[in-house]
């Protein structure tokens, strides 16, 4: 087997990478002294290895954990180190026999136009193949990558969804909500999602068939779940923490399953992290709260993506994405995400 570097058209000796660093650890909102940016020189792979050009970044809520100290499900970004970040990118070097030079990756390519790795390397990062017969390069970077994957096993596994439950999915409008609400609704649920503003709440409703939105900065979010889950809510998807989970812990029902997955209202907090105050209704109610970690379910991927592309193909699903130009908008891009200014999943196009 042929194993010798595949050199790349647009790659020549004085091709540079830019890259952002982790400079120090936020406190709260990150700023723009919190990141460094470095050039340094892209190198032909050595043997096994490959080299990627980054097309497409995701950008995500858990960036803001990754860059905290401290134990989690996942090692901190480390002061210095390339943020982290899955992406989508073209191979354009490779001495690796699993990849050829034109082939498109996704996987963990770090904030940076180039992506190099070791054989050991690519396997960490996740590196597999896609298919843009399935879905193009920013649909698979949300239903069919990372949040397409956190809601399917989220509402499917943790949640156990069933036809006829009321669902309830907190940050509907974004990247894991909106996988989470339509896929419910394929299932047979009554699905009520919570968004920011009336344009979001009208789309999820309008163009994605959710049953009701109510849009938590109009009023009451409480009152505003009674109306439309008078039955009480079966399952709750939360992406967000803090009073909106209180509020849904007041109408949860006999049996009622909480997917934890994010608390995005909690990630900048400088004091500590607001708890749940109306936990009791769990007993109460027989009820369990349950925290899930996507990376838990890795091998069964492949599953999930042809079912949602499926879904994609034939139009019952769709996917919205909020494009960012320019590497060097990152540091004012994440934020997009504390503030709610993103409408669909928020992908960083870096070429």
């Amino acid at each position: 087997m042929n194993t010798a570097a595949t050199p790349p058209a647009t790659m020549h000796a004085s091709t540079h990478n830019r890259q952002i660093r982790l400079a120090r650890r936020p406190v709260g909102m990150p700023v723009r002294d919190d990141w460094s940016f470095t050039t340094e020189a892209v190198v032909e792979p050595a043997d096994g290895g490959l080299l990627v050009k980054t097309r497409a970044l995701s950008l995500d809520p858990a960036m803001r954990g990754w860059m905290n100290e401290g134990k989690s499900y996942i090692a901190p970004v480390a002061i210095g180190e390339v943020m982290r970040a899955g992406g989508i990118g073209e191979v354009i070097a490779s001495r690796n026999p699993r990849f050829a030079a034109g082939d498109l990756v996704t996987g963990a390519l770090g904030v940076q136009e180039y992506a190099s790795f070791t054989e050991a390397e690519a396997k960490k990062a996740g590196l597999a193949k896609i298919d843009t017969r399935l879905g193009s390069v920013t649909q698979w970077l949300n239903v069919l990558g990372m949040p397409g994957m956190t809601g399917y096993f989220g509402l499917m596994e943790v949640g156990q969804a069933k036809a006829g439950d009321t669902v309830v999915v907190s940050g509907a409008a974004g990247a894991v909500g909106q996988t989470v609400g339509q896929l419910a609704r394929i299932k047979g649920c009554r699905v009520v999602g919570i968004a920011g503003g009336p344009a979001k709440c009208e789309w999820v409703v309008k163009e994605l068939g959710f049953d009701a939105c109510i849009d938590y900065k109009a009023g009451n979010v409480k009152a505003a779940l009674r109306e439309h889950c008078p039955k009480g809510v079966d399952v709750y998807f939360d992406n967000v923490g803090g009073d909106i989970l209180d509020d849904v812990l007041t109408r949860i029902g006999r049996g009622a399953r909480i997917v934890i997955c994010g608390a995005i209202s909690q990630y900048n907090n400088t004091t500590a992290v607001q708890g749940p105050k109306n936990y009791m209704s769990l007993l109460v109610n027989r009820a369990r709260m349950e925290g899930m970690v996507v990376f838990d379910y890795a091998d069964r991927y492949p599953q999930a993506i042809a079912e949602l592309a499926g879904y994609l193909r034939d139009g019952r699903m769709k996917s919205k994405e909020d494009v960012v130009l320019g590497i060097e908008n990152f540091p004012k891009a994440l934020l997009k995400l504390f503030s709610g200014e993103n409408f669909g999943k928020l992908v960083l196009e870096v070429a």
